[in-house]
């Protein structure tokens, strides 16, 4: 679903330019959950970006479902480290704004804009203003606002880093549900170890800048995945130690 091969990408700093990524390749098959993890400034956020369409590769291609990545499609959608919910609007709202921008008929994304609060735990909420939900119920929103227009990808930039701990693996958990039951392709950016052991198939891990692709590491654990009293201990802290050993200093 993605092909990432031999990107290269450069920023044009005040004190000249800057490598942040150099020659990675990554591919991503239909709906699996592939995380990335490295190092502050190994250019993992500049990696979703060029996926994404928002950035253009100084070298090496990228294609989503065979395409190549020119810019922005309607196929992946992007949600962000904050929930980024316009305040003066109702959870429901917020949630149908990409139907909106997009001109699109409202009537046939209702039904579904319901039906994804719902599987969040926020059924009976539509109608409150973002200020009236916690972090956790406002990044819930931010998802099925993400999941509104059914994208073939989601690409996910630390969308759960400002939670408390006790929310973000909540989240986690209803994320894993939520991909096996949509059968969305995520690549998702984050510094939990604890977060990628429990979401991805895979995890790629990049080396401090210029971001190049350490290794990629399968995660071999049977879902449904939890880290309460019936997770898979040995094998948890077996990989999440193969992990840390990775992004240990050299």
């Amino acid at each position: 679903m993605i092909e990432v091969e031999g990107v290269t990408h450069v920023f044009d700093g005040r004190k000249g330019k800057v490598v942040a990524l150099s020659d990675v390749s990554v591919a991503v098959p239909a709906n699996q959950c592939v995380t990335v993890i490295g190092r502050s400034g190994c250019g993992k956020s500049t990696l979703l970006r060029l996926i994404a369409g928002l950035l253009h590769p100084a070298a090496g291609t990228i294609r989503v479902d065979g395409k190549p990545v020119t810019g922005p499609s309607r196929d992946v959608s992007f949600m962000f480290q904050q929930s980024a919910l316009l305040p003066w609007r109702t959870v429901l709202a917020n949630v149908m704004l990409p139907v909106e921008i997009a001109g699109l008929e409202r009537r046939e994304y209702a039904d579904r804009a319901h039906d994804l609060l719902s599987m969040v735990g926020l059924a009976g909420f539509e109608k409150r203003l973002p200020r009236e939900l916690s972090g956790g119920m406002q990044q819930r929103v931010s998802l099925c606002r993400s999941l509104i227009r059914s994208p073939k990808v989601m690409l996910m930039d630390e969308p759960f880093s400002a939670l408390d701990a006790l929310t973000r693996t909540e989240l986690s958990e209803q994320l894993q549900q939520i991909q096996q039951e949509l059968a969305t392709t995520i690549m998702l950016v984050t510094h939990s170890i604890e977060e990628s052991v429990l979401l991805a198939d895979r995890v790629v891990v990049l080396s401090p800048r210029p971001g190049r692709v350490r290794q990629i590491v399968e995660i071999d654990i049977p879902r449904p995945r939890t880290l309460g009293r019936n997770a898979r201990t040995a094998d948890v802290a077996r990989i999440s130690g193969e992990l840390h050993d990775l992004l240990a200093p050299a």
